[in-house]
């Protein structure tokens, strides 16, 4: 026999319970089109049609449920390989909270490619419990899950994703509009392109995160971060910065030791190791398209608005070592697009109050950052790398590990896990993060470096 059933469908869980309803209170006939009733020993035509109806509703509201289950566990949302779960029961503890108690559940926002992306580094830490207040629940990355994934890097993310997916159960998304609302204090970490950051910070706020972890240096202006500060504040959402030379063991030495000699002179070194070749420093101009003094030496400007009251309105002079510094105009090996920035620079700035301080960097020095004290008379007297003897054990054994990623992480590795930690641990119980930098320190920060480009840029010429 055939059921004619006229009735309705429902597409979601809390219409289940009225299509039941409406099931049992529907019509239907029953037409014989059995060739030879020996064949089906029963006859429908003797079951009474409330039995019938009954069993039908019974029988859809099961399945209504089962699929709803299965459609939550498989939203379109996300983009796993394989469904995966930290919880002990699909039907116990919601998919979408992974954080325990006292863990702040964190959305990398602006993952990157593996072994060359900050935000994948921070992913690798919070991973392998590094960080005990952070849960990495969600990685939102439009960029290798959308154009990019055929492209350089693309397979190596998918990887990377697969691993993720099925090792730590980590749900994966194109946009934060897609995540479901947070189950425990959602804090999130924006390690993305730097032009992105002011969509990426409203999208946060949208999204329910309590605070934000920023990545330097915040946004491509100041303008963009001042309103990025604003928005923040009228939401009640507090952003904090990624500067991590601010919690460094280095820094803290080296000011230490300077407080004890009277007249003396800090200057601050930051190194890179990419290779003094065009294409590489062409990939990395591209890369990072801010310019030096936004991206790699903004650390140190961040110490120095910290520690020196260095602002705009409070600089003196600003004098540039000619000799060490140097500016190029280079192609991207990839886009073939010209860029021109410092891939080495010094400077010296002496405030109005009185106070002097140093900077270096270079984009192909190695893999140390360290800082001097000198006496009065310029001779050095004082150097504190980082890392420092205690650490270097721990950054053979990250390279190994890790043998193809950018060496910079290794040698910052216990300074990016503090300032992760704190922020996750202020996210949870609202203490303050020790030493570090808000968004009004990041604000006065890229005002430097904005007033500096132009001005070194005048004196290398």
């Amino acid at each position: 026999h055939s059921l004619h059933l006229s009735t309705y469908a429902s597409t979601s869980l809390k219409d289940t319970t009225k299509s039941a309803r409406a099931l049992s209170r529907c019509s239907f006939s029953l037409s014989p089109r059995f060739p030879k009733k020996s064949q089906y020993p029963l006859d429908f035509m003797k079951i009474p049609q409330q039995t019938i109806a009954a069993t039908l509703a019974m029988t859809f509201s099961v399945f209504a449920q089962r699929a709803a289950a299965f459609t939550a566990t498989r939203s379109s949302a996300f983009v796993p390989n394989k469904m995966t779960t930290r919880a002990a029961s699909t039907f116990g503890r919601s998919l979408a909270m992974y954080a325990e108690k006292g863990q702040a559940e964190v959305i990398l926002v602006g993952c990157g490619a593996p072994n060359r992306g900050m935000g994948w580094y921070h992913a690798v830490q919070m991973l392998e419990k590094d960080c005990p207040s952070a849960s990495l629940d969600y990685v939102v990355e439009p960029w290798f899950m959308g154009a990019g994934g055929e492209g350089p890097g693309g397979e190596e993310f998918k990887e990377w994703q697969a691993e993720s997916e099925a090792k730590h159960g980590v749900k994966f998304a194109t946009s934060l509009a897609d995540l479901p609302p947070p189950e425990a204090p959602r804090l999130a970490l924006i390690s993305g392109r730097t032009a992105d950051n002011p969509k990426l910070l409203s999208e946060s706020i949208a999204n329910g995160c309590k605070c934000i972890y920023l990545e330097k240096p915040g946004a491509p202006t100041v303008g963009e971060l001042e309103a990025m500060a604003t928005e923040a504040k009228e939401a009640g959402v507090e952003v904090l910065m990624g500067y991590n030379k601010n919690v460094c063991k280095y820094v803290r030495k080296t000011m230490e030791f300077a407080e004890t000699l009277p007249g003396s002179h800090v200057t601050f070194v930051s190194n890179n190791a990419y290779e003094n070749t065009p294409e590489s420093l062409g990939e990395c101009f591209e890369r990072n398209a801010e310019g030096m003094l936004k991206n790699m030496a903004i650390h140190e400007l961040a110490l120095l608005v910290s520690f020196y009251d260095v602002s705009v309105d409070n600089i003196e002079s600003v004098t540039a070592d000619k000799e060490f510094s140097s500016m190029q105009t280079l192609a991207s090996p990839e886009s073939g697009k010209e860029y021109t920035d410092f891939d080495k620079i010094k400077f010296t700035i002496t405030t109005k109050t009185g106070k002097q301080v140093s900077v270096a960097a270079d984009r192909c020095g190695g893999t140390d950052s360290y800082a001097t004290v000198s006496d009065k008379d310029g001779k050095e007297v004082f150097r504190y790398y980082m890392p420092d003897e205690d650490d270097r054990v721990m950054v053979n054994e990250l390279t190994e590990k890790y043998p193809t990623a950018m060496p910079y992480f290794f040698t910052q590795h216990p300074d990016y896990i503090t300032v992760k930690e704190r922020v996750a641990k202020h996210t949870v119980d609202g203490e303050p993060a020790e030493g570090v930098a808000t968004i009004d320190i990041a604000v006065d920060t890229l005002k430097v470096a904005e007033y500096l480009t132009p001005l070194l840029q005048e004196q290398l010429k």
